[in-house]
């Protein structure tokens, strides 16, 4: 069993997202620790990239403030590197788009992948119809690539998550990452849901907007997991705060009504 797949095992779970290196790369190591310490199952890394077209003001920000900073690719591989030698040991993903792997090259993109310790990617500019020129090297390296199912039509779901592996990612309504209010969720997730598990038994969580537990606890009663973003960016971007015990006790109560 791979860490994705122990990481869905007999649990609801909740998967954290952060933008390596806001503010520092430094500081995106010691939130691991304690996004993993509060019980998070799995942690996406966002690698920084000028423009984040699935993401909304709070994360296009980080973006922004870690570019800043001449955070690139092979920094954020490194501190990967760093945090698995430290002893983290829960399932790593990388977010990012197209252009940053395809700049990088296919090949030598996924071999550091293996190398440094990374379990998944999500690239949310790929198609489904053309995935096949990364998915075939991303099995080469043992990287899973994520695939990212909107509420769309009964049939496009099912098509995409036959061929789907380590999770599903689905958006929890249409537009880019954000806090989003409970009316601002596509009506018909738990049916996509079921769509889903009629074809396949990879895991689903569920993204985008997700921000407090009483909305996790919802979409967790009918998916396998809930994915949050914004809501722990946001946290990060206020320095006003001690934003190391602020991060781990957001964490820690969400992952309490899974």
């Amino acid at each position: 069993m791979n860490r994705i797949q122990n990481a869905f095992k007999d649990q609801k779970a909740f998967i954290a997202f952060l933008t390596a290196g806001d503010p520092t790369l430094d500081q995106t190591k010691c939130y691991i620790h304690k996004i993993t310490e509060a019980g998070a199952s799995l942690i996406e890394i966002g690698i920084p990239f000028s423009d984040p077209i699935a993401e909304g003001p709070t994360i296009q920000n980080a973006n922004v403030r870690a570019l800043k900073n001449n955070v690139h690719t092979d920094n954020v591989m490194a501190m990967v590197k760093e945090v698995r030698e430290e002893g983290i040991d829960i399932p790593l993903c990388f977010m990012t788009y197209l252009n940053v792997v395809f700049h990088y090259g296919y090949e030598a993109f996924f071999k550091k992948c293996q190398e440094v310790g990374i379990d998944g990617i999500i690239i949310p500019d790929l198609p489904y119809e053309e995935a096949k020129e990364v998915s075939s090297v991303c099995t080469q390296y043992g990287v899973s690539l994520i695939s990212m199912i909107a509420p769309t039509s009964k049939e496009r779901v099912k098509m995409i998550a036959q061929e789907a592996e380590g999770f599903i990612y689905l958006v929890s309504s249409m537009g880019v990452t954000g806090t989003r209010s409970n009316a601002a969720f596509a009506l018909n997730l738990p049916d996509i849901v079921a769509s889903i598990k009629e074809v396949t038994k990879t895991p689903v969580a569920v993204g985008f907007g997700i921000h407090n537990p009483e909305q996790a606890k919802e979409m967790a009663s009918f998916s396998d997991g809930v994915i949050v973003g914004s809501g722990i960016v946001n946290i990060i971007a206020n320095q006003d705060q001690d934003v190391e015990d602020a991060v781990y006790n957001y964490v820690k109560d969400m992952c309490a009504v899974l």
